[in-house]
C-alpha cells in the first residue's frame, strides 16, 4: 500500500508536470507572436504570466510543507529538493516568455525591419531543449537529460552571432539600432530559456543517478545566464 508520503510527492510532481507543460505552452505561443507580429497572442502571454507565478509560489509552499511534516530521507529527499529548482527554474522560462511577448508589442509599433540572424532557429532549438528536459524529467531518463546539456552550447554560439551581427550593423548605421534592439533583447531571452532548460536537465541526472553535474563544465550554469 502506498504511503502517505509517496502520494504526497506523486501529486507534488503531477502539480510539476502539469506547470511545465502550460509553460512550455507560452513559450510556444511567445514565440509564435513575434514570427507573426501577433499583438493579441503577445499580450495573452503577458497577462497569464501571474498565474504562472502563483502556481510556483503553490509548488513551493507545498514542498516545504512535506519537507516539514514528513522529514523524507535518501531518494525522497532528493527528489523534493530537485523538484523545488525545477520548479523555479520553470516559473523563470515563464517570465521570459512575457519577456519575448512583450518584445512583440514592441515591435508591433514599429515599422518591419530587416534582421540578418535567424532567431527563428534559435527559439526552435530552445523550444526543443525545453521540450526534452520535461520528457526527461517525466522518464527520468538520464541518457536524454545529457542530451539537453550537449545541446546549450549551440544556442549560446547562435546567441553570440546575432549580437556580433547587430553589432557590426549598428557601427555601418547607428540608427538601425532602435529596430535591432528587440531582436537581440529576444535572442538573450532564447538563450537563457536554454540556460533553464539546461538546468533542469541537469536536476533529472541528479535525481535519477544523485549525480552533481552543473560544475562539470557541461553548461552554462545554474543562474540561468549565458556569457554573452
Amino acid at each position: 500500500m502506498q504511503s502517505r508520503l509517496q502520494r504526497e510527492i506523486d501529486g507534488l510532481k503531477k502539480k510539476l508536470l502539469s506547470l511545465g507543460a502550460e509553460v512550455e505552452e507560452r513559450v510556444r505561443m511567445a514565440v509564435s507572436s513575434v514570427k507573426e507580429r501577433d499583438e493579441e497572442l503577445a499580450r495573452r502571454v503577458i497577462e497569464g504570466d501571474d498565474v504562472i507565478n502563483e502556481a510556483e509560489v503553490e509548488l513551493e509552499e507545498e514542498g516545504l510543507k512535506v519537507l516539514a511534516l514528513y522529514q523524507p530521507v535518501a531518494v525522497d529527499l532528493r527528489f523534493i529538493i530537485a523538484l523545488l529548482k525545477i520548479n523555479n527554474d520553470i516559473e523563470r522560462i515563464g517570465d521570459l516568455a512575457a519577456d519575448i511577448a512583450e518584445r512583440t508589442v514592441q515591435l508591433c509599433s514599429m515599422e518591419p525591419g530587416r534582421f540578418g540572424f535567424n532567431y527563428v532557429l534559435m527559439a526552435e532549438k530552445a523550444q526543443e531543449m525545453l521540450n526534452q528536459s520535461l520528457d526527461a524529467l517525466v522518464n527520468l531518463n538520464v541518457e536524454a537529460a545529457y542530451e539537453v546539456l550537449e545541446k546549450d552550447q549551440e544556442v549560446d554560439d547562435m546567441h553570440r552571432e546575432s549580437y556580433d551581427l547587430v553589432q557590426e550593423e549598428v557601427m555601418q548605421n547607428p540608427s538601425v539600432f532602435s529596430v535591432l534592439a528587440p531582436f537581440l533583447s529576444i535572442s538573450k531571452h532564447l538563450e537563457r530559456i536554454a540556460d533553464l532548460a539546461t538546468n533542469i536537465a541537469e536536476d533529472v541526472i541528479y535525481l535519477a543517478s544523485g549525480e552533481i553535474v552543473r560544475h562539470c563544465g557541461s553548461s552554462s550554469g545554474r543562474d540561468g545566464e549565458g556569457d554573452g
